[in-house]
């Protein structure tokens, strides 16, 4: 079984944002770069007028984990269906277990106030929104760090991609390379926006979400879903998924 390839090639990559989200984490646990994100949070907060700040919203909903998983979870059956194996519900079972064991255990953990933090509950002074491990805190209003609305996109718009060119080849459609280009990152990038923009997370936050969603998505990218072993009584069910190489 060989891992598929992903670009840019090699695990120097994966490392380098590994070490990039950890380096970024120190930096926020020692007092660093909250001059950034109180500038940027102060500067969105000034240019919010209230048209542009519900077009804001209602694009930052292309980020919502849970309705981005039930809709890859349906195209996984869907295509599961279409070409008879199961192997075409791996790929969002797998985002799903990747991203529940990292994402919200991190923001647990890290336990940073959104920016919001401080003109609603629990009402924390400026100054104390900004620093991480604010266990103190319930658990509801620390959990901003990193932001799950980015590494969510980021993963979870990967899965669609990759499901999405099978599916329609099913029915004798072919997917531009280009579109799938622009499913992957025009979400992503939209949400990264606009959840800075409307406040609902430091910059640093996302940044945060960006790394880590990243990760994920080149660890999926490498898996070789038609190569994995599945048990044998599956039968027939088990055989290749046509387009998932």
């Amino acid at each position: 079984m060989r891992l598929r390839p992903v670009r840019p090639a090699g695990w120097w990559w994966d490392g380098l944002l590994l070490a990039a989200l950890v380096a970024l984490t120190v930096a926020l646990a020692s007092g660093h770069l909250f001059g950034l994100d109180r500038a940027v949070a102060d500067w969105s907060a000034a240019h919010r007028p209230t048209a542009v700040r519900w077009i804001a919203m209602a694009l930052n909903l292309l980020g919502q984990g849970t309705p981005l998983t039930l809709l890859a979870a349906g195209l996984g059956v869907l295509l599961a269906l279409r070409v008879r194996s199961v192997r075409a519900v791996l790929p969002p079972v797998t985002a799903f277990v990747l991203t529940f064991f990292t994402i919200g255990p991190l923001k647990v953990w890290t336990a940073r106030p959104a920016p919001s933090a401080s003109v609603k509950e629990p009402f924390l002074p400026p100054e104390q929104t900004l620093p991480l491990f604010q266990h103190d805190l319930p658990v509801r209003f620390a959990q901003s760090y990193p932001s799950g609305h980015v590494a969510n996109a980021i993963v979870w718009y990967g899965v669609l991609a990759l499901l999405l060119a099978p599916l329609l080849r099913t029915v004798g459609r072919a997917v531009p390379a280009r579109l799938i280009t622009v499913v992957r990152v025009a979400p992503p990038a939209i949400v990264f926006c606009t959840t800075v923009y409307l406040g609902w997370h430091w910059i640093t936050d996302s940044v945060a979400g960006l790394l880590l969603g990243l990760l994920l998505d080149r660890l999926l990218r490498r898996v070789p879903w038609n190569a994995l072993p599945l048990p044998a009584r599956l039968g027939a069910w088990g055989r290749p998924a046509d387009g998932l190489d």
